[in-house]
């Protein structure tokens, strides 16, 4: 980026979502001549399919994924793709 004023502290590569959004809070896009606004982004997200879990068993996946250090959306689908390969 080629500041018209200060410049940035730090690299626009190497900024978190919350650095970059009090960055922008207090520049403006017109400070910088090599920045354009994206107007369309494909994001490509997949399809999910949401299905009931007995509320007890949910409970044992629970704890079993925190045991993990996992998230239980993703505990449940390595559960299932080990099952169904």
């Amino acid at each position: 980026m080629t500041a018209k004023g200060d410049g940035m502290k730090k690299s626009k590569d190497n900024m978190d979502i919350y650095e970059a959004s009090e960055f922008w809070d207090e520049h403006d896009f017109g400070e910088y001549d090599d920045i354009v606004e994206v107007r369309e982004v494909d994001i490509g997200l997949k399809k999910k399919k949401y299905v009931g879990i007995d509320m007890g068993l949910y409970c044992v996946i629970k704890s079993k994924a925190k045991e993990l250090h996992k998230a239980e959306d993703i505990l449940i689908n390595e559960w299932l793709s080990e099952k169904v390969a």
